[in-house]
């Protein structure tokens, strides 16, 4: 049985951008199977969605708090949202 769809949205302050955290989040979101989109935002942070089991949501967000090797995270905003039905995951 397939646990319910949920989704996140998240913004990551710190030093999160030219670290690869938009390409690292669309890698792990896909071995995950989980659908959405990471863009680096005018203010210097990085906006991310995440829809897909609440498990492999919840994974994507933790690993937001801390970013991939080379960021600086202080600060991991979280907003759930009601799911879309996105397909796929986007760097853009």
């Amino acid at each position: 049985m397939r646990s319910p769809i949920v989704r996140q949205r998240v913004i990551v302050h710190g030093r999160v951008q030219g670290v690869w955290f938009r390409g690292t989040t669309r890698e792990r979101a896909l071995a995950l199977g989980v659908a959405g989109w990471a863009c680096n935002r005018p203010d210097g942070t990085l906006e991310a969605v995440f829809e897909g089991e609440a498990e492999a949501v919840e994974r994507l967000v933790s690993f937001c708090e801390t970013g991939p090797r080379g960021a600086a995270v202080t600060r991991a905003e979280r907003f759930e949202e009601q799911p879309e039905g996105l397909a796929g995951f986007e760097a853009r």
